[in-house]
């Protein structure tokens, strides 16, 4: 295998303030993976011999309840860390990484993230700062779930993901991985037929546009208004 270049992780807020002969180092640990859509980067519970960085593509994180049922957590988008496990001091996955389209991974040895956070203060900073925000993000959701209406929920998912990776098209802010109507139901804590419902009237009204695991947000504003609760209900 060719050997890998630093500037795969130059510039990205993990590595930020990592000196070009740390970086050479990092690196020269790593080994780059192609994982198809659809398949797992790494399984909820199976132990952490590694962690990630994704370089392209897009991942779905899916916890599975105790009684079968599938959440989809959130989604990774290219440059961020995934399978961090150890850096909550956890030997296990606590959830899925499923690829929501073809990816590109980069991965470590698990055993080597206790020694870069030591030998690389920024780069153990960087990895609980992004911890962080993630039980941030989580803490908001539950708030979302116990204090939104089902609308409310499914406009808040639409535009996190509109501002986490959407692309600009003729036709609005396209969400620029493939996503269903399903994944949207287990992101927001609904069913297939709800969501179904609310994307069709949104479609009606011009806010948005979906077509088979493709949705584009028309007109963003309009949907905060109504995640804001400045509307009647749909």
């Amino acid at each position: 295998m060719s050997r890998l270049d630093r500037s795969l992780i130059a510039g990205l807020s993990a590595f930020e303030g990592i000196a070009p002969p740390e970086l050479d180092y990092i690196i020269g640990q790593a080994r780059s993976l192609r994982i198809p859509k659809d398949q797992p980067v790494f399984e909820q519970e199976q132990e952490a011999q590694s962690f990630f960085l994704l370089l392209d593509g897009h991942v779905r994180v899916i916890k599975t309840t105790p009684d079968g049922q599938e959440v989809t957590v959130r989604y990774i988008s290219p440059g961020e860390l995934l399978g961090i496990a150890h850096a909550i001091g956890r030997t296990t996955y606590p959830a899925s990484a499923i690829a929501a389209a073809d990816c590109v991974v980069l991965a470590w040895p698990g055993h080597l993230w206790p020694r870069f956070a030591e030998a690389f203060p920024n780069f153990g900073a960087n990895t609980y700062k992004t911890v962080g925000t993630r039980l941030q993000d989580a803490h908001t959701r539950v708030i979302e779930m116990s204090t939104e209406q089902v609308d409310q929920r499914v406009a808040h998912a639409l535009l996190k993901l509109v501002k986490q990776t959407g692309r600009k098209t003729d036709e609005g802010i396209m969400i620029d991985f493939p996503i269903s109507r399903q994944d949207i139901a287990e992101m927001t804590g609904t069913t297939l037929h709800t969501v179904s419902r609310l994307l069709s009237s949104w479609e009606e009204k011009g806010l948005v546009k979906s077509g088979r695991e493709k949705v584009t947000v028309v007109e963003p504003h309009r949907l905060l208004v109504l995640v804001e609760g400045r509307t009647g209900k749909n």
